[in-house]
């Protein structure tokens, strides 16, 4: 398996739609909501595919989706999804940090979502992303009446550090390692 993630086109809304209503049987999104979530400009939908994969069913690997305006602070993950076959292997956390990555370039401090109360594995997984849980909608789920739980994530700054290792911290450079070896200083 070669996992490419890109950004979600038109031409994927098939496999999109298949992967939708067989994740959510019974409130799956109608297709031309899914085909407007994709086009709008406030939204960054992606795919996660199997390039290697030539059964155009088993291609499709996973999809998430948020909706963010640029620099409107607010944000939401519309939908992820995962196909079975592709559980566990961290699919779904690599979607959503490219989701939060995405959300925070556009200047979004804020990051919400609804999850089924019914999903503990989703629930484990955003909480371990940092969302947490603000609220209960009663029966938001239908036709089966499942309540969602409401998260929040701050969206934290991107973090960056100096290199630790290799030739920047000086440890792979033959001439400093020799300089030490050597007894000397290093400089002019």
């Amino acid at each position: 398996m070669s996992v490419l993630m890109r950004r979600a086109k038109v031409h994927d809304l098939d496999a999109i739609m298949r992967l939708e209503r067989a994740t959510f049987v019974n409130d799956a999104w109608p297709e031309e909501a899914m085909r407007r979530e994709i086009e709008s400009p406030h939204g960054y939908y992606l795919v996660a595919v199997d390039d290697e994969e030539e059964d155009p069913e088993r291609r499709l690997l996973g999809y998430a989706g948020l909706l963010a305006p640029a620099d409107g602070g607010q944000g939401d993950i519309q939908t992820i999804a995962v196909a079975p076959f592709a559980r566990g292997i961290g699919l779904g956390r690599g979607l959503m940090h490219a989701l939060i990555t995405q959300a925070r370039r556009r200047h979004v401090a804020e990051l919400f979502l609804e999850v089924r109360a019914d999903n503990p594995i989703a629930r484990a997984l955003y909480a371990s992303l940092g969302f947490v849980e603000i609220g209960v909608r009663r029966g938001y789920y239908q036709p089966d009446g499942v309540d969602a739980i409401s998260m929040r994530l701050t969206v934290p700054a991107a973090v960056t550090r100096p290199a630790e290792s290799g030739v920047a911290a000086g440890r792979d450079d033959p001439a400093a390692a020799a300089r030490r070896a050597a007894g000397e200083r290093g400089g002019a």
